[in-house]
């Protein structure tokens, strides 16, 4: 959570568009800057965090990626969204050659499934399932776009091993109802 102090500015000012947004923002920013009280449990709704979503993602990925969703399960998260990845690749300043152009180019159905475990102030995130134009995309092939489109939008990124939650952050649950950040007891 440490990363998004100087997203949180960008996402305050365009979350006024979205109260629900808004609200992701502020309980964000309560866990961010300590005022949470020991034991506090802070909850965020798919309808909340899909709104935060659509709010930061404009921000991050101004071109190539649209209508993004969040459906929560039982220590899953997926994300939907219209990704025309070659747009992204331009906005982010990255020169793609023809032949890789031409095989990217246009927009597609993306679908991601992620497995989420969270304890004792650390988190890992596992992707499940990865589809693009409702075909499932695995091995080198995800590899490939992992590499290309997400890690250089997020670079420090890591899947598939434990990362540490901002201090005071004990662990953070995925249901189907809800995520719930659940601060350290004193």
């Amino acid at each position: 959570m440490r990363n998004y102090i100087p997203v949180l500015i960008v996402v305050s000012a365009l979350a006024a568009v979205d109260p629900q947004a808004d609200i992701v923002s502020r309980k964000l920013d309560a866990i961010e800057s300590g005022p949470a009280k020991p034991g506090a449990v802070f909850v965020f709704t798919p309808a909340e965090l899909t709104a935060w979503v659509r709010v930061k993602a404009s921000t991050i990925v101004p071109q190539g990626f649209r209508t993004p969703r969040l459906e929560l399960g039982n220590g899953t998260a997926t994300g939907y969204a219209l990704v025309d990845f070659l747009k992204v690749r331009n906005a982010a300043g990255i020169e793609t050659n023809w032949l890789v152009a031409k095989l990217i180019e246009g927009e597609k159905p993306v679908k991601v499934t992620a497995e989420i475990r969270s304890a004792n102030g650390r988190l890992t995130v596992h992707l499940a399932r990865v589809e693009i134009g409702g075909l499932a995309v695995s091995g080198s092939t995800l590899d490939f776009l992992i590499h290309t489109f997400f890690l250089p939008l997020y670079p420090n990124a890591k899947l598939d091993e434990p990362v540490e939650l901002a201090d005071g952050i004990d662990r953070i649950e995925v249901m189907a109802a809800a995520a719930r950040v659940y601060i350290k007891k004193k």
